[in-house]
């Protein structure tokens, strides 16, 4: 019984392989008779899946697809290696050596060259045509085209030679650009359109002044991140040195790194921003409190040693406007000896530290935040002063939603929408509030106070921009040395952050230069003159009003109906189809909060027209 349960099994897997067999057969049959590839005899057929494009938030193609040639070759009909590896060497620039190994070693069918240029299209099929080229084809297949070439390379990412997602939003939504084909139909399958919050207007005026300070410092790196404060969508990810994703040649190491994702640093006095936040939010220190500083932070540890830190001066008496304007290290210190390690560690981790963002960018690292237990006596004021913690720049970037969100914080974005190839909507990504952080009056103070940081006697004073109030914090931080495990003397980190305007933030702006080597490392020397020349651009880019700015409607040689603005008095008006210009005077309202998003002409509004005008209520008009 048992043996006639193994013979039956045995024909059952026979017969399996058989048919297994006949399919490759098949298969591998039509793929050497079909297709449309141009030669004398292989040819394979064209893929029938077109990969969606890439489009910045305004509809600017950052990735699209192109069909471009192979060199194949069908090794039985090669009947003169020699002469057909010098003829295709010398056009791919490929040594013949190799090309007549090929030839050797294989005995069907092998690529020679993936994906050609135009050029060396041109040139085989010159060579096909005559004859001189017997077993070889052109094969066509689909490619990738990147016409901004390194233009947010980090974010777009690239496809390898099969046309497959190997690293950014190419490989995160792989499935979504390149959809399975399903069944054996041959019609053509087209994948869908991916739409990122990234302008690429900003995204260009921002990667040029990080190649100009990547270049002027020759730093390690540049990164440089702009987020709409209101939702919390990434317009502009640069991140220096970058690659073009056309030239897989170009990539390496040191180029393909996703910093602003996976560098881990201590970001030094920026941090205080939120240490800072934290102990107001807990109600352990008050606006007039003040702690003494005479130039360094001391505390008699159990153990009879004394616990020291260092500040950058002698500040006397600091409140916390103080300590963030001057960036006292002993004032910092001591404000958290107030706050427990547990109720001090909770506050920091609901801004988001410790933990991965949730960006749709494959790599990204969760930073560090220890918890209390692993702390030693000097952890906790060194944590509030930006030391023994590390972070990315995304995680800076979304904890400081929670800044320009009053107490809320918002999960960043980078993917605007998902649309079919015929332009219907699959996903959207709106704006996405996570959870409350800290109350609005906390972090209106807290924006208060890094305004001051920008104002005489601040260490923010570059970041200013003309007309407009700028809420910003340096930090400068020593890096660790992978020899000796200490902080080095001569590799420094140097940052600022920024929220402009500082009575309803617009904009988040976060710069961090790692390993500058110009005449300072300071972040107020050389990271907040990187705030104001991104802002200079950022507020006429988006309609930023300075102030003392009046606005002024010109009809030019036309004659044109004047458009007004609908009184705002009783009730919301309707204010579908106004420009943005005429809405601007809504922004200086003290009664109701007005939030203008995107440019153009007004297409939503919340809440409606009709509704009942409530004092703090907020209006939010929506423009394309």
């Amino acid at each position: 019984m048992t043996e006639n349960l193994r013979n039956r099994r045995f024909r059952i897997v026979v017969i399996a392989l058989g048919i297994f067999s006949l399919i490759i057969l098949f298969q591998f049959g039509f793929i050497m008779l079909g297709g449309d590839g141009i030669g004398i005899d292989s040819q394979i057929s064209l893929p029938p899946v077109e990969r969606g494009p890439i489009l910045d938030r305004n509809g600017r193609i950052l990735a699209i697809q192109t069909k471009l040639n192979s060199v194949s070759a069908w090794v039985p009909n090669v009947t003169q290696p020699e002469e057909t590896s010098k003829i295709l060497g010398e056009i791919l620039n490929i040594p013949e050596e190799q090309i007549l190994e090929k030839f050797k070693t294989n005995t069907g069918f092998l690529f020679i060259k993936r994906k050609i240029s135009p050029t060396e299209n041109s040139r085989i099929l010159s060579h096909l045509t005559e004859g001189r080229l017997e077993g070889i084809s052109l094969v066509p297949e689909f490619g990738r085209n990147y016409p901004a070439k390194s233009i947010a390379s980090h974010v777009i990412g690239y496809v390898g030679v099969d046309n497959i997602g190997l690293d950014g939003l190419e490989y995160t939504f792989n499935q979504e650009l390149t959809p399975p084909v399903i069944g054996n139909s041959q019609e053509m399958v087209y994948g869908n359109q991916l739409f990122l919050t990234i302008d690429l207007a900003i995204q260009q005026a921002v990667e040029k002044i990080a190649e100009d300070t990547y270049t002027e410092q020759k730093a390690s790196s540049v990164m440089i991140l702009v987020a709409e404060a209101k939702t919390g969508d990434i317009l502009a990810y640069a991140s220096l040195p970058n690659y073009d994703p056309n030239i897989l040649a170009s990539l390496n190491p040191a180029t393909m790194k996703n910093k602003p994702i996976s560098l881990l640093y201590e970001p030094g006095s920026v941090f205080k921003v939120f240490s800072m936040a934290s102990l107001l939010e807990l109600g352990l220190v008050r606006e007039e409190d003040t702690f003494f500083c005479n130039g360094y932070y001391e505390k008699l540890a159990p153990d009879g040693k004394t616990v020291r830190i260092n500040c950058l001066g002698r500040h006397g008496n600091v409140t916390i406007r103080d300590i963030l304007k001057y960036s006292c290290n002993a004032g910092a210190a001591y404000a958290s000896d107030k706050a427990s390690s547990e109720s001090f560690y909770r506050m920091l981790k609901l801004f988001g530290f410790g933990e991965t963002t949730g960006i749709p960018l494959n790599g990204e690292e969760p930073g560090t935040l220890r918890p209390p237990r692993n702390w030693s006596i000097r952890s906790k004021p060194t944590i509030a002063i930006g030391q023994e913690v590390a972070v990315t720049a995304i995680q800076m970037v979304k904890a400081a939603t929670a800044l320009a969100n009053e107490g809320v914080l918002l999960q960043p974005h980078i993917v605007k929408k998902l649309l079919t190839p015929d332009g219907r909507l699959i996903k959207e990504y709106p704006r996405e509030p996570v959870y409350q952080v800290i109350s609005p009056h906390t972090a209106r103070q807290i924006l208060q106070y890094m305004a001051s940081v920008t104002e005489v006697g601040g260490t923010a004073t570059r970041a200013q921009i003309p007309g407009v109030r700028v809420s910003a914090k340096t930090g400068t931080a020593q890096m660790m040395d992978p020899q000796t495990g200490k902080y080095s003397d001569t590799a420094f980190i140097a940052s600022c952050l920024a929220l402009f305007p500082t009575e309803s933030p617009q904009v988040i702006v976060y710069v961090v230069v790692e390993g500058p080597k110009g005449d300072s490392y300071f972040g107020g020397r050389v990271a907040a003159p990187l705030i104001q020349k991104v802002g200079e651009f950022l507020v006429p880019y988006l309609g930023i009003p300075r102030e003392g700015e009046q606005v002024y409607s010109h009809p030019g040689i036309l004659t044109v109906p004047r458009v007004t603005l609908p009184p705002l008095k009783d009730t919301v008006p309707d204010f579908t189809g106004l420009p943005k210009k005429v809405l601007l005077p809504l922004l200086s309202r003290k009664d109701v909060k007005v939030i203008l998003r995107g440019s153009g002409w007004v297409y939503r509004q919340t809440p409606p027209p009709g509704t009942p005008i409530k004092t703090g209520m907020e209006i939010i008009l929506e423009l394309r």
